[in-house]
Parts: C-alpha cells; structure tokens; sequence
C-alpha cells in the first residue's frame, strides 16, 4: 500500500537532521514525505536541499515573509525555488484579505494550516476559505494543536465539531496524526501497541471531510517522544472505522498523492535508501 507522510519535520538548527527521518521511512515503508518548515525559520536552503539530494521522496513547505505586504513575493520566489506549498499559524496576525493566500492558489501551491479548533472555527477562517476559493488548505494536526487528551476527555467535543465544519469547503483537507498526538500516555505500557483503543475524533474527521480528503502527517520527530514513528502509522492502520472499504488505502496514500502530485501508483515510488 502506498504511504505517504505529509508532515514531517526536518533541520540542522532545531529537530534532527533528514537521514533520522529516511530511517524512520524505510522502516515503515514510507515512500514520500512532506517537509515542513519549522515556526522561526525562514531559511529554506536545508530542505530544498534535502528534496535534491532524494529525487522523489520529498516535497518542500516554507514559510513566506510575514510582512503581509512583501508575503506575495515571497509566495512567488518559494514557487520559483521549488516548494510545493506554505505554512499558515492561525495565532498569527494574519487577515482573511491578506493576499499571499490567493496567490499561494493561484501557483498552485498548498497552504498547510496549523491552529486550535476555535481558531479554524473562527468567522475570519471561514471568510478566507470563502475568499480563496482556488486556494487549496490542508489542516494540520487533525484541526487540533494541543496538550493529548484534552478533546477525548471532554465529549461531545463541540469545540472540535465547530472546527470540522471546515469540511464543508471542497478545497479544504486534514491531516491525521498518531494517537499520541490526542490520547494521553497510558499509564501502564503494553510491550506492544501502547493504545487499547481508537478516537472518536477520528471517526469524527472522517464524517466531516470523507476518506479522500484525509490524509497521514506523523509530525516526526515531536512523535519520538511520544508513541514513536511505528505506532503513529499503527494507530491508523488499527482505527475501525479507517478499515471499510478503501478508506485506509485514501488515508495513508493515495489522497495525499492527489494534493501533492506524487505518483498513485505505489510500484513509481523510490526504492528504500
């Protein structure tokens, strides 16, 4: 099955550098990978460097100036460097009629999204999905950026639900972490699988935004410390309702092929280094 890992961290100032992450790929039969840039730095030379160096296993997302007057420009000098899509954090101040998130569209680049549920909830998200409707933006972190368990602990999860609403845009998609990422660390470990069970976010998720627009981001390496790079893929894997029919082969794969433009087909992936 094709596995495609859309959000991954790679550097040499911060996180570790890209040969711990191919580890981490050729282990669990991970044949492409989304690097994303890292809050702070606008520096892009290591991760373009790194998609050189692996022909066909990377694809690049930076972070464009935050002035939001010379944002545009830099959309399009990241286009011109090879990127395939920007970075957005939703507790910074940007504005729905900011113009870089219409260009980015207009390149045909992606524009990665990462926040609370309130702030993708908000009414200033929900007008610049309205205001960019060519603009395609992928939610990072399953909608959600915080300390695990805080959702799971609180059903029905209203706050979360507001969030998937999201969903309604066409031009919208959402990335699913490992468990880690929501549940609290058991307090007795297995010698295997740490998680008894699945969340109910991710059935959530998966009625909001439908198997096609889902797709796996592990967040490696953060998810080192917490159930590690394997488990993230097993949660997934394990989740029930991922299981019916081809919802698994959409979620691991072949959607984040289709948003990225990597082959569908898992026989053109580049063999393990």
């Amino acid at each position: 099955m094709l596995i495609i890992d859309t959000h991954a961290h790679a550097a040499l100032n911060w996180f570790c550098p890209v040969q711990t992450l191919l580890g981490e790929m050729d282990a669990n039969g991970v044949a492409h990978a989304i690097l994303v840039q890292h809050r702070g730095a606008f520096d892009h030379a290591y991760l373009l460097d790194c998609a050189k160096r692996y022909p066909g296993r990377f694809k690049v997302v930076g972070l464009p100036d935050p002035d939001p007057a010379a944002a545009p420009r830099s959309v399009e000098a990241m286009k011109r460097q090879g990127m395939a899509g920007i970075r957005m954090f939703l507790g910074d101040g940007w504005r729905p009629e900011d113009p870089a998130w219409r260009v980015a569209g207009e390149l045909g680049m992606v524009v990665s999204v990462i926040g609370k549920p309130e702030q993708f909830a908000s009414p200033g998200f929900r007008k610049l999905l309205d205001n960019c409707p060519d603009t395609r933006f992928c939610l990072e972190h399953l909608a959600r950026h915080g300390p695990p368990g805080t959702e799971f602990a609180s059903p029905p999860h209203d706050g979360f639900r507001a969030a998937l609403e999201c969903g309604r845009w066409p031009n919208t998609t959402i990335k699913v972490p490992g468990l880690g990422e929501i549940l609290p660390r058991p307090a007795q470990l297995p010698a295997g699988y740490p998680f008894a069970q699945s969340s109910p976010l991710f059935e959530m998720a998966l009625e909001a935004f439908g198997p096609e627009r889902m797709m796996f981001g592990s967040d490696f390496p953060p998810c080192a410390i917490r159930e590690g790079y394997a488990n993230a893929l097993e949660g997934i894997r394990r989740c029930p309702a991922f299981r019916q029919g081809d919802a698994l082969a959409w979620i691991l794969g072949r959607s984040a092929a289709r948003l990225w433009s990597f082959p569908m087909d898992e026989d053109a992936a580049p063999a393990a280094r």
